[in-house]
């Protein structure tokens, strides 16, 4: 056993024999404290201190080869810790010179620059009741300077009531604008409990009681333009409001804004084609939304910020506000507010960021059209030889898994454009689902969670700040926000020509579609209104059955406008510029779910792999009954036996049967279609009807 010295104070011995060592030190010992290889200080010869040890020199000693150095540096020249730190970050300066005299802030100083900014924002807070916006300025309000530009309150020209001094009138509230990912981590540490810093240097944090977006709570105004243009009634995602109630709602959540003593403004683009771009303003309270906003949109660059001016759209989100529960309209504390008329967006009672996302989509879906360009929630990807693939599908279809190839450019992967320059995508940052994420299933998304990521309601070990992405403890919609860039293999900027293959996804689980077939341009709009995939009914024990589901133009929730007009404009598209399109099954074959079994994905990749070849357009095709599919007779790399799915059912009279029954599940789904009329004399929606199931 190894021997324990107990000490008692200074008749210790261990310590007496210590403290003998340093009052009288040998010849050895001082060499050894000596020798330290630079000789920068040494015991002076023959000087004692008061307690006996010999006094250090401190003193650069010079070596007769004169090798020594000195690797000391002069002392910061400053008088305060503050002034220490200012020093730490340099000041961000325009990098771009100002030309001439185009642009909102041209030829002015970048004082003058920063008041106009805020002049524009201080007009979109102003109220409605009075006749002035808030007062602003710049900055947080944690690190106030005599230099921050102030302004005062910028009049607001719709409205001339009497005016009307509040409390929120008296005081100013802190911009910060377009602020970087690494000042918004900052923020959203520092202020909003739930954000953290995981284990891949992701932003975690949470939204709130709402973890999805809230349909049933979205309402569009109804006015004497959007009630002939707009698709209202059964059926239509667009629930009616009227006026004077989106602005009662708007000024409660401006109200809600103007009282904080900071709030975020994102100024960024959608669309990448520059000839069709639109500006956006995002007004917001917390660092994630601000965050969120700056990976979803396009980024703008310091020039383009120099000279934004006035937004074409303004969000004011204001989600940790609710809604006056007695406000005409409201049925809940949920209320998301679209005014095509004042192209503005009202967020309350929700923080969760993707109905920024989604209305901002609908804003697309209704002013793309206009300009006859045709706006598409879809994934996008491109071959080398420059060969670009629309694809569209609902959710477990597989579009993001499929969209995303190693082997392609990913132009994006859920919103898109389709105008006279080909397609461009909306966005400028992806919004992929994380539940079950691994790096072996999908290694793109999973490497692209890093420094820069807002990841939504995730699980994380609160030690190592790993993160569980099976854990459902939140909800099982986990997400994960980030740049397009992050993704190695994007495309920029997001553009390509106009595509050459479109590919409607259905997960069917009833097991009677075929893993491909061809469309012909009357079946690709039919399929394309109807929007169908098919999932298993809930989780409640015993329940097998699959359940129908129909979203129009596969995204019903964001449109806009009747699903008839997008189908009539993709099929113009896809006629003028020699497109092709397919459906694809990734669904079950054998039987329904619980019988048969899902098709491989390996199988689905060797279809994809063959339309994008144009190998699959050289194949033998022979048409099936119902539904008159054109299905190819074989394909490479796929069993010959899976292609027809009768083959694959043991059980024939059990698969008519099922046929038929999905089959009469879409005629009733597209019933709501059938009072539409397209085309001269109605001949489009005779061929569009024509185009479905016959039985």
């Amino acid at each position: 056993m190894k021997a324990v010295i107990v000490c008692n104070g200074l008749d210790c011995p261990r310590v007496n024999r210590m403290r003998r060592s340093w009052e009288h030190p040998s010849l050895t010992d001082m060499k050894k404290m000596a020798g330290n290889g630079n000789e920068e200080f040494s015991f002076a010869n023959g000087v004692v201190a008061r307690n006996g040890l010999a006094r250090i020199q401190t003193q650069k000693q010079h070596g007769q080869n004169g090798i020594c150095h000195d690797d000391s540096a002069p002392t910061v020249n400053v008088q305060t810790i503050d002034e220490l730190h200012s020093l730490q970050r340099k000041k961000s300066a325009p990098t771009t010179p100002v030309k001439g005299t185009e642009g909102a802030f041209a030829t002015v100083s970048e004082e003058e620059r920063q008041q106009q900014q805020l002049q524009s924002i201080s007009a979109s807070l102003a109220s409605l009741t009075r006749e002035t916006g808030p007062n602003l300025v710049k900055g947080d309000p944690t690190k106030r300077t005599d230099t921050t530009p102030k302004l005062s309150h910028a009049a607001q020209h719709q409205f001339s009531p009497t005016p009307n001094i509040s409390d929120s009138a008296l005081k100013f509230t802190h911009i910060l604008y377009n602020l970087s990912p690494a000042e918004l981590y900052e923020q959203a540490i520092k202020y909003e409990k739930e954000s953290f810093i995981t284990s891949s240097g992701a932003l975690a944090t949470l939204s709130g009681a709402k973890t999805g977006r809230s349909p049933r709570d979205k309402r569009v105004v109804k006015d004497e333009t959007t009630q002939d243009e707009l698709w209202w009634g059964k059926g239509s995602p667009n629930i009616e409001m009227d006026e004077h109630t989106f602005l009662v709602n708007r000024e409660r959540a401006v109200d809600y804004l103007n009282s904080l003593d900071k709030v975020y403004v994102n100024d960024q683009f959608l669309n990448w084609d520059p000839e069709n771009r639109i500006k956006v303003r995002i007004v917001s309270a917390r660092a994630y939304h601000s965050l969120f906003m700056h990976n979803m949109c396009i980024r703008p660059t310091p020039e383009e910020l120099e000279n934004f001016g006035t937004p074409d759209f303004t969000i004011y989100n204001a989600g940790q506000f609710p809604c006056n529960r007695y406000t005409h309209y409201m049925t809940s504390s949920t209320s998301v507010d679209i005014n095509l008329a004042r192209r503005e967006m009202v967020i309350l009672g929700t923080q969760y960021a993707g109905e920024m996302k989604k209305g901002l989509f609908s804003l697309m879906h209704y002013l793309m059209p206009k300009r006859q360009i045709l706006s598409l929630h879809s994934g996008c990807n491109m071959g080398k030889n420059g060969d670009v693939a629309l694809f569209f599908g609902l959710s477990g279809t597989g579009k993001t898994t499929l969209s995303t190839d190693q082997n392609r450019y990913l132009i994006g992967d859920d919103e898109h454009c389709w105008g006279d320059n080909g397609v461009a995508n909306i966005e400028g940052g992806c919004y992929a689902k994380c539940i079950d994420l691994s790096r072996e299933k999908e290694p793109e998304i999973f490497n692209a969670i890093k420094f820069g990521t807002v990841l939504e309601n995730v699980v994380f070990d609160e030690h190592t700040r790993e993160v569980d992405y099976a854990d459902k403890s939140v909800t099982e919609n986990t997400r994960a926000s980030y740049p397009i860039e992050y993704i190695p293999n994007a495309k920029l900027p997001c553009v390509g020509p106009h595509p050459k293959n479109v590919i409607l996804l259905a997960c069917d689980a009833f097991g009677v579609l075929p893993p491909v077939s061809k469309l012909n341009l009357a079946q690709t709009m039919y399929h394309f209104i109807s929007g169908y995939t098919a999932l298993v009914a809930g989780t409640e024990e015993g329940v097998k059955e699959p359940q129908a589901t129909f979203s129009a133009c596969f995204g019903a929730a964001f449109i806009m406008l009747h699903p008839t007009k997008y189908a009539a404009m993709l099929a113009e598209k896809m006629e003028k510029h020699g497109t092709t399109a397919w459906l694809v099954n990734t669904g079950w074959s054998g039987g329904s779910y619980g019988e048969g079994k899902r098709i491989k994905l390996a199988h689905t990749r060797k279809i994809i792999d063959a339309i994008h070849s144009g190998s699959l357009l050289n194949a033998k095709y022979k048409k099936t009954p119902v539904f008159g599919l054109e299905i190819p007779i074989e394909v490479e790399g796929v069993p010959s036996e899976i292609l027809d799915p009768v083959n694959t059912w043991t059980d024939k009279k059990a698969y008519n049967g099922t046929l038929l029954k999905l089959a009469g599940l879409f005629k009733k789904n597209f019933e709501v279609f059938t009072t539409y009329r397209l085309g001269k004399d109605n001949k489009l929606t005779e061929e569009i009807l024509a185009a479905g199931p016959i039985f």
